[in-house]
């Protein structure tokens, strides 16, 4: 069983968006040599998060946004001096881990399945760590 951490930096374009980090996770795989396994991955900030959604229609990306701007609103009663609660609550509630299996060295996702790193307070640049674990 072989193991190792890499790290990701992304850089977000607006306040709220979805960005495909699909491709940037199996080049670490293929990177690593491992035919399969599991890769962690770990998003260490409180406005950001990490979700496995919908890759062929861009619409389910804004309504995902539309949805969470509509449930979590960024409300004057507020008290958090940033002005950001809303992002620390849409962080909260999307999460910031998910684990991906590998297998043959190819993520093990479903057809319409991609990884998503979701920005919820940006533009910004953002870390996400990758631990890969196989053999």
């Amino acid at each position: 069983m072989k193991q190792l951490t890499v790290d990701l930096t992304i850089k977000t374009p607006k306040r709220e968006c979805f960005l495909d980090i699909t491709q940037a996770i199996q080049k670490q795989i293929d990177a690593s040599g491992l035919n399969e396994g599991q890769v962690i991955l770990f998003v260490p900030h409180t406005t950001a998060a990490v979700t496995i959604n919908e890759n062929a229609d861009p619409d389910v990306l804004r309504d995902l946004i539309l949805g969470f701007e509509k449930a979590f609103p960024n409300r004057k009663e507020f008290a958090h001096l940033e002005g950001n609660s809303d992002a620390h609550l849409k962080s909260s509630m999307v999460g910031v881990d998910q684990t991906v299996l590998f297998m043959e060295k190819r993520l093990l996702l479903g057809t319409w399945q991609s990884v998503f790193f979701a920005e919820f307070d940006g533009p910004r640049t953002r870390k996400i760590f990758l631990r890969i674990i196989g053999d």
